[in-house]
């Protein structure tokens, strides 16, 4: 009889304060954190914004697109990380930053990327075979920071045959 094999990942992301964030790092904040009010979330009021800076430099930031036909909207990372995609299609995200805003306007929610987001991150890393370094704002402005997207997805679809 063969002996079952036990499979585990552990995750370890940072934990770094407003004041601890490298230049880059807080640019990235505030853009996503200016992207929130630009959202089109009519219908759950909940914004999310997400700023992405490129191999060369070059920075860009999006929102969540909500639409009456729901689930058919697309959350702010993968917005942003296809208008990018489509339009610089060389260059690599180095690290994308995520905010959002509660819905009932009451201050900041904490939140992670969804698993599509996850995938979509996952699918740019194998990509360019590098690691997207991920913010997350949390609401006491402290902000969480992945590596990479095997932090967040431990396995992930190409990952699946362990």
């Amino acid at each position: 009889m063969k002996e079952n094999k036990k499979v585990s990942n552990i995750s370890t992301m940072e934990l770094i304060t407003a004041e601890n964030l490298n230049e880059t790092q807080a640019k990235l904040i505030v853009l996503a954190t200016k992207a929130t009010d630009k959202a089109h979330a009519p219908y759950s009021n909940f914004r999310v914004g997400a700023a992405v800076i490129l191999a060369d430099g070059q920075t860009f930031w999006a929102n969540n697109q909500e639409n009456i036909s729901y689930p058919a909207g697309i959350c702010a990372e993968r917005v942003l990380l296809s208008y990018t995609h489509a339009n610089f299609p060389a260059l690599k995200p180095l690290s994308i930053a995520i905010v959002a805003k509660k819905s009932d306007n009451t201050g900041l929610a904490t939140v992670t990327p969804c698993g599509l987001c996850r995938q979509t991150i996952s699918e740019y890393e194998m990509k360019f075979e590098s690691p997207i370094e991920v913010l997350m704002l949390r609401s006491d402005g402290s902000v969480l920071k992945a590596d990479g997207i095997d932090q967040l997805l431990p396995y992930k679809l190409e990952d699946l045959n362990v």
